[in-house]
């Protein structure tokens, strides 16, 4: 059976919680597990997760639009074994960052849609990985930037996107805490995070496209723009606003917010 068409409050509220929640260091697939279960709506389908993430990935193309033109035609460069700048390097280190989750993505999806989309899992990752960001926030040297990093600090990022495929780890929260482990600053760590989110965004939402094609599912296509048109604009705020918080209060306004919603999910699911 195919699920019910959103509303348009549903379509409104989920996209806006998607486009905060996939930037900030809170975990997007955990608010979009948990708030249609609060609230007691039905699964918004295929259509509306497509729309939703190219909302996203609209609103990181748009917030690095200068920076990806260099990215893109220096890794060009070394393709064609012309050098590889910083700027090669960093495009290098987003598309092998990718590699690992995209297949863990692939063949683990039945088990990330089934058993682990449950409250109690939510509820432990949000809390233990929360402490784990804090954690990296204080001892993390944060002495170099995106550009400086090393191939194993690469390697290390990519390993902890994998992990983000569990609902409430968060994909931006864990990506952020290896890159504070490995020395970059704040403001470096959220670049490369959402530098990362880029090609993880597109094959997610090209793969439920896809799914939607395939399965010949009906949508309505003016929910699904303002659903995409929503999760952009406030996915664009959400990362101004984290950039900006990033230089005065750091990561513990969200690790405060992890471990209150961790225990509400405690004192609520157990």
């Amino acid at each position: 059976m195919p699920p019910a068409e959103p509303s348009l409050l549903q379509v409104i509220v989920l996209a806006v919680v998607q486009g905060i929640t996939e930037f900030l260091p809170i975990s997007s697939s955990a608010h979009l597990i948990l708030v249609p279960q609060l609230l007691g709506w039905p699964d918004q389908g295929l259509a509306f997760d497509g729309a939703m993430h190219v909302g996203t990935l609209t609103a990181v193309l748009w917030y690095f639009r200068k920076n990806l033109w260099p990215l893109t035609r220096d890794f060009g460069l070394s393709l064609r074994g012309q050098g590889l700048t910083p700027n090669g390097r960093l495009a290098w280190a987003v598309l092998l960052g990718t590699l690992p989750a995209a297949i863990a993505g692939l063949l683990l999806h039945d088990l990330i849609e089934g058993p682990l989309r449950s409250p109690k899992v939510i509820a432990a990752t949000t809390i233990g990985y929360g402490l784990l960001l804090l954690l990296a926030d204080r001892i993390g040297k944060q002495g170099r930037d995106e550009y400086t990093f090393r191939w194993r600090d690469a390697a290390l990022i990519a390993c902890a996107q994998v992990l983000a495929l569990v609902p409430g780890t968060s994909r931006s929260g864990v990506t952020m805490t290896a890159g504070l482990l490995a020395g970059l600053t704040r403001a470096g760590a959220a670049r490369f995070s959402f530098l990362l989110s880029i090609p993880i965004t597109a094959l997610a939402g090209g793969y439920e496209i896809l799914k939607l094609v395939q399965a010949g599912a009906p949508s309505e296509l003016d929910k699904a723009l303002l659903a995409a048109a929503a999760a952009a604009v406030s996915g664009y705020l959400a990362i101004a606003f984290l950039m900006r918080l990033l230089q005065s209060r750091g990561m513990t306004p969200f690790v405060v917010y992890r471990l209150l919603l961790g225990v509400y999910l405690i004192a609520v699911f157990y």
